[in-house]
């Protein structure tokens, strides 16, 4: 029997990006007591364990998303750099 192979397939290209490299101070400002496991797992994933706990990221697409996901208990500020 021949073995059929499949080429690896290229990721797609994002024409606009984000703007990376800025910094964001992310800070949980309310419980996520009640809410969904996905939800709590996102804010560790942040690295917020408990509200008022706040984290220092720099801005991807993948910080962006987690923000946007559990965006009603966050405060977010830009940081300016030093």
């Amino acid at each position: 029997m021949t073995a059929i192979t499949k080429k690896p397939k290229k990721a797609p290209q994002r024409a606009g990006k984000a703007e990376v490299g800025r910094i964001l101070k992310v800070t949980l400002v309310r419980s996520l007591i009640g809410t969904p496991r996905d939800q709590r797992e996102t804010a560790k994933g942040l690295g917020l364990r408990k509200p008022q706990s706040s984290a220092i990221l720099k801005e991807t697409p993948a910080v962006r998303g987690m923000i946007n996901k559990i965006g009603y208990a966050l405060k977010v500020e830009t940081v300016e750099k030093p």
